[in-house]
């Protein structure tokens, strides 16, 4: 396939250039050049934008409803960040039976697991609770969940322990927490920067990173600015902190959570009349909120002040995410069918809040990178660049917009002329190819290192346990305590810092390097260990060379020794390996 003529948009290198080619081959893109190029299948594009196609960061389960109109409001992958299951390893397998038209990826459903618990939405558990909440979240990691999601408004009956526990597997598992933080207004006691503060506090401990759902909504609404500016600080303090953010002034949720326990009228500064019921023109009563919350039906509530949307939707750290999906009877927030194109329509070319490049940036690479560090399919989306999936959207940037209202949220956006799959047209001018059913399931991998058991590594002299991971030899740094280097790691920051052998604490130099100590052996690990994509930096003074994480502990490339002067020999026929640090004779 070939698109020709098309403004091509890429928001991780700022590309943005008209009147090129993009060459597909299969699901990749195969070229993007000026060069005269022909396909099989050969698309204009004159006057259109070709971008990634959009990642919801914030969707639900692929349902065989919704699934189209978030098609045609461009988004390719669509991410149940606020929980899909507990057991994920049968959810992927029930969705790819179903073989959806886009993409899919869930994460651990907290609360939902805490329900099978026999816990209820305002009871803590207890050490033993929690002990088995930890194993079904690791397992629904090693499944391929995508993080770990929490809704504390919803359950108040979490406990800060239970949020530092699934906190702790989230950072062994080099995976975001995505959180529903606990407060959502400004009224004491309880509010939105305690909210935030709790959820930052419990990262500063555990070194997990976070994302805040629905910022306008929950933990922003009537504190933009200061929100934003404690979680700028967070980010600025080494914390990996994101958040994300729909382009609607207003908000919705089931009449019957505990977000309309009493006091929500003071809470979040609305009265009945600012409720719809959505899917409907009909305003509430006392009488027919009463009667709604008994059906747990879906009410909009018009309480989003308008400047605290545009500061999240500027703000850096916040991406879109629509925190819907349609459902069958359409009692459902209009979010579900136009977030993408609103952002694009309202606020990119209506008024001007966002350049088109960072609005794209938002729906595209900002999630991608996100997840990308344990999700590899996400390191070839959200990019339009040779070698990435094509999921590509083509869009008329003067025509694109929402239709999907409150009252009827069933309504499908419009400009948004092409959207490919896997490098196949699922919706053209003309509409959708529902026999296109290419998505694939999005999920989290895992590697693991083995004990180098056919390998036997020294270390001036003395054996050493080491580990293999694609035919790379790692040594865990902490065995250099034992020939005199003293090794400081900040896991949090994910540095560790090696001081030169001989080096005395006022930075004068030694003649030697101090004697080891049994004291500082660390203790040999059994068993293949998980590793951690994003890798650690070890610094050898000047020198700064990449390390993994396997589990709890930090594990450094031998070959990459060298960065400390140290000499290694390699015997293949031995299968040995000798290396001799500086500051010794053999």
């Amino acid at each position: 396939m070939v698109i020709r003529n098309g403004r091509i948009i890429d928001p991780e290198t700022k590309f943005d250039a008209a009147e090129f080619a993009v060459g597909i081959t299969g699901k990749t893109i195969a070229a993007i050049t000026r060069e005269p190029i022909r396909g099989r299948v050969e698309i204009d594009a004159a006057g259109r934008v070709v971008a990634p196609g959009f990642i919801d960061i914030l969707s639900y389960n692929p349902n065989s409803y919704g699934v189209w109109y978030k098609l045609a409001d461009g988004v390719t992958t669509i991410l149940a960040m606020e929980g899909a299951a507990v057991d994920m390893g049968a959810w992927y397998r029930a969705y790819e039976r179903y073989r959806p038209p886009l993409h899919f990826g869930g994460g651990f459903h907290y609360a939902a697991a805490r329900a099978r618990q026999g816990l209820g939405r305002y009871t803590a558990a207890s050490p033993r609770q929690i002990a088995r909440l930890t194993v079904l979240a690791e397992k629904a990691l090693e499944a391929g969940a995508l993080g770990i999601a929490m809704t504390l408004e919803y359950v108040p009956g979490i406990s800060a322990d239970e949020v530092e526990a699934m906190m702790r597997v989230a950072g062994r598992y080099n995976v975001p927490v995505f959180f529903h933080v606990r407060y959502s207004d400004m009224e004491p006691p309880g509010t939105n920067l305690d909210a935030l503060n709790e959820v930052i506090g419990a990262a500063r401990r555990t070194g997990a990173a976070v994302h805040m759902l629905h910022l306008t909504s929950t933990g922003g609404t009537f504190s933009m600015a200061e929100s934003l500016r404690l979680l700028e600080a967070a980010r600025q303090e080494g914390l990996v902190i994101a958040a994300c953010a729909y382009p609607y002034p207003y908000w919705a949720t089931y009449l019957n959570s505990a977000r309309f326990d009493p006091g929500w009228q003071r809470r979040f500064r609305i009265s009945y009349q600012d409720l719809q019921l959505a899917g409907s023109d009909e305003r509430l009563t006392p009488a027919s909120f009463r009667n709604y919350r008994r059906q747990g039906k879906i009410a909009v509530a018009y309480a989003i002040p308008e400047e605290d949307l545009v500061n999240a939707l500027r703000s850096p750290l916040v991406m879109i995410g629509s925190d819907a999906i349609l459902e069958p009877g359409n009692n459902n927030h209009p979010r579900a069918a136009g977030a993408f194109t609103r952002t694009l329509s309202e606020y990119v070319r209506e008024r001007g809040v966002l350049t088109l490049m960072d609005a794209l940036g938002k729906m595209t690479i900002m999630p991608a990178r996100e997840l990308e560090a344990q999700v590899p399919a996400l390191r070839r989306k959200g990019r339009l660049q040779v070698g990435a999936d094509a999921d590509i959207v083509i869009f008329d940037p003067a025509r694109v917009r929402d239709r999907a209202t409150v009252e009827r949220p069933n309504q499908f956006s419009e400009g948004m002329e092409y959207v490919l799959v896997n490098g196949q047209v699922v919706k053209d001018p003309r509409g959708f190819h529902r026999q296109v059913r290419v998505g694939e399931g999005i999920r989290a991998v895992f590697r693991r290192a083995e004990p180098a058991e056919t390998l036997q590594l020294n270390i001036n002299g003395r054996a050493v346990p080491a580990y293999q991971l694609d035919g790379v030899t790692l040594v865990d740094v902490l065995w250099l305590n034992q020939f005199g280097y003293a090794v400081n790691a900040d896991r949090r920051l994910r540095v560790v810092t090696v001081s030169a052998a001989g080096t005395a604490p006022d930075g004068s130099g030694a003649s030697k390097a101090q004697e080891p100590s049994a004291a500082t052996i660390p203790p040999t690990l059994s068993g293949s260990k998980r590793v951690q994509e994003i890798k650690y930096t070890v610094r050898f003074g000047a020198e700064m060379v990449k390390a993994y994480g396997l589990d709890d502990r930090v594990y450094v490339p031998v070959r990459d020794l060298s960065a400390m002067g140290a000499i290694t020999a390699w015997d293949g026929m031995r299968r040995t390996v000798d290396v001799m640090l500086p500051g010794f004779s053999r």
